[in-house]
């Protein structure tokens, strides 16, 4: 067994791998750009080594540097995690040749199977179905838009070096293909340095469901059951499950001995996962191997009760599995929702900047949180702004979907956005939980985006009460200071008027006989609702009951007000007086700015291109400008018929949110 492992990445995948050779009682070390020299990885592994500036082009993917930190620190063994160069063949034979164990697969199975073009290519021979398409390198736009024609729309264009839902497109016409073609090449020569592009029948109403495999090289191969990872967004994996709700005993069989034969065929050795399109009459395709760990490996780990990060040291090492397929047994169910700092309410844009507040749900048996950040620490603009991936198990689906449900409130997050309350959404989508999904989930369930309007229905009781309590507590903490003038005697009442969103709710709170330390009763419009609670005031949940159900809440104050949020949705509250709510609704609402004649940059990049200019007309549809951010090209289209009157930036800069890009006549 190595006695130390370099884990050449960063951000949560490389503190899980952390995690799991303390278990076995091996040292660390961790590789750092500048983005990353106050990161968490960093701080967990034993060692820590700078290998450059902060893009990943100059940093985490290069071989030379990684291989360098290997001898520098002595570490016998490398971890690759996913993305970077865990997919690299190059990456492998160079370590090979300075005597390092790659802890993956060897450089035949990654060139055969982690390119998408070869890997298809080799499953057709090998007899296994394939999406139809065309496999061979397109050179020009004009040679896509003519593949596109041959195969008929809708075509995925997609970077054969591809992962992640970078460089993949879904063209409906010439048009779409063309600039399809031209976009998946600069995000696959960015966030690959491969710039190689294929083009393929494009199945409408799939199900995305990839089997994990596990092999020795010493003749033994397991499959592990499946993932259910339909709920996906640009192509991006939002939530995986597993097993899935749709698969029966006789296809899942049938799903892992392909998976297994395929494996066998380029002599696998390491965790890997076969990837497969599957219809609504659950006929599978082949779709890729990823010769690596995967994103949503947890989700395997809890219902197998394997870690796979140990399974792959334990091969690289050259032992043998010690399980047959026999002994594989799919115990409960699991889930997974990534937690990104995206503003969902902003089409998802991603939100960069320092986490002032960073507090996630306990773990324990049921609740699983894999992370690279802390409170305090930055979301960098160089990388995937993946905050944590958050996973529940629980003996049943419905279960383990209210346990996630649970957990996602009791998810605090503060100083920037984050897609808690679309995953909250998600969760309670009725067809999410009957189980009906397709990876068009997203594109139907939330057609015009997503709005506060798409959040779950909300009991306002809850939250009015709660206020109510809150507020109250305060009162009564305020009545104990010390310094009063002998004689003063303070009331607290107990008629208040809650302001939620701006609608006045007259309440009735008072103390109540309970076992817990908060325990009060609040009358709403006849309603009696008990609240019991062990919060404490500056505790930002409120943990407790409203009438016996459990709830959690989070608090923040503001101003003379609150903010709450729970189940997704927030809640602007003030807790007043009869008096001053009277005063209140007499208030004049201030109305923010009309920024309607300005193009502004929705979210923090780079200006990549400007395609206009001072007094150019232009026409709704066309485009503006484009912004690169997290790897991403963000095209910029004018909303309506106008006249440029007034360029605010130029190509080259760097951006803030809602910053002055095009001003119109």
């Amino acid at each position: 067994m190595f006695s130390k492992i370099l884990i050449a990445n960063r951000g949560e995948i490389a503190c899980r791998v952390i995690k799991t050779c303390r278990r076995l009682g091996i040292k660390t070390v961790a590789v750092y750009s500048d983005a990353d020299k106050n990161a968490l990885h960093v701080e967990m592994a034993d060692e820590a080594v700078h290998i450059g500036p902060p893009p990943s082009a100059q940093s985490y993917l290069l071989i030379d540097r990684i291989v360098d930190a290997c001898k520098k620190t002595g570490a016998q063994a490398v971890h690759p995690g996913y993305g970077f160069l865990s997919e690299k063949r190059e990456f492998q034979e160079a370590l090979a040749k300075a005597g390092i164990a790659f802890i993956g697969p060897d450089a035949h199975a990654i060139q055969a199977m982690g390119d998408k073009i070869e890997s298809k290519k080799l499953a057709k021979e090998a007899g296994v179905s394939t999406v139809p398409g065309y496999l061979g390198v397109i050179e020009t736009d004009t040679d896509a838009v003519a593949i596109a024609r041959d195969i008929g729309y809708p075509v995925m264009i997609k970077a054969s070096a591809g992962g992640g839902g970078k460089g993949m497109r879904v063209a409906w016409n010439d048009e779409e293909a063309r600039e399809g073609y031209q976009s998946a090449k600069n995000e696959a020569r960015s966030s690959f340095a491969d710039d190689r592009v294929f083009v393929e029948k494009y199945i409408q109403q799939p199900r995305h469901i990839e089997i994990q495999v596990l092999a020795d090289g010493q003749g033994t191969a397991l499959y592990l059951g499946e993932r259910e990872c339909s709920i996906q967004r640009r192509h991006q994996k939002v939530i995986e499950e597993a097993p899935s709700p749709f698969l029966d005993a006789a296809t899942r069989k049938a799903m892992g001995e392909q998976a297994v034969a395929l494996a066998n065929a380029v002599q696998y050795k390491s965790a890997g996962t076969v990837e497969f399109i599957v219809d609504a009459e659950r006929n599978f395709y082949f779709l890729e191997m990823n010769t690596r760990l995967q994103v949503e490996h947890p989700v395997t780990e809890l219902i197998t009760g394997l870690d796979l990060v140990e399974q792959m040291i334990r091969v690289a090492a050259g032992e043998k599995l010690a399980i047959k397929q026999d002994d594989v047994k799919l115990n409960g169910w699991a889930l997974e929702a990534r937690v990104y700092a995206e503003d969902p309410f902003r089409n998802f844009l991603p939100s960069t900047g320092r986490l002032t507040h960073y507090q996630p749900p306990a773990e324990d048996s049921s609740v699983r949180v894999d992370t690279g950040v802390y409170e305090g620490g930055e979301i960098s603009m160089f990388y995937d702004p993946m905050i944590a991936k958050l996973c529940t198990w629980a003996p049943t689906r419905d279960e383990a979907i209210a346990r996630m449900r649970e957990a996602l409130d009791q998810y605090y997050i503060r100083g920037v956005s984050h897609n808690i309350p679309f995953l909250a959404s998600l969760m309670a989508s009725q067809r999410f939980v009957d189980g009906r999904l397709t990876t068009n989930f997203i594109a139907e369930e939330y057609p015009n985006g997503f709005h506060a309007a798409d959040l779950p229905p909300e009991d306002p009781a809850i939250l009015i009460s709660v206020a109510a309590v809150i507020h109250r507590c305060l009162n009564d903490r305020d009545i104990l200071i010390s310094g009063k003038m002998p004689g003063n005697k303070t009331h607290v009442r107990s008629d208040w008027v809650v302001v939620l969103d701006g609608t006045q709710h007259p309440v009735h709170v008072d103390p109540e006989a309970g076992d817990a330390a908060v325990s009060y009763g609040v009358d709403i419009a006849g309603a009696h609702h008990a609240v019991r609670s062990d919060w404490k005031i500056g505790q930002p949940l409120f943990r407790g009951t409203v009438n016996g159900a459990h709830v959690c809440v989070q608090v923040d104050r503001v101003g003379v007000g609150y903010r709450l949020f729970h189940s997704g949705a927030q809640a602007n509250v003030k807790v007043l007086t009869p008096k001053a709510a009277a005063l209140d609704a007499l208030m004049p609402e201030k109305l923010p700015p009309d920024m309607s004649k300005f193009l502004l940059s929705p979210m923090p990049g780079l200006l990549v291109s400007l395609a206009v200019s001072e007094g150019q007309d232009v026409k709704a549809g066309e485009v503006l400008a484009v912004v690169e951010a997290m790897k991403m090209e963000n095209i910029l289209r004018a909303a309506q018929d106008g006249t440029v009157s007034k360029l605010h930036a130029t190509p080259g800069s760097s951006l803030a949110v809602d910053q002055k890009i095009i001003e119109f006549a």
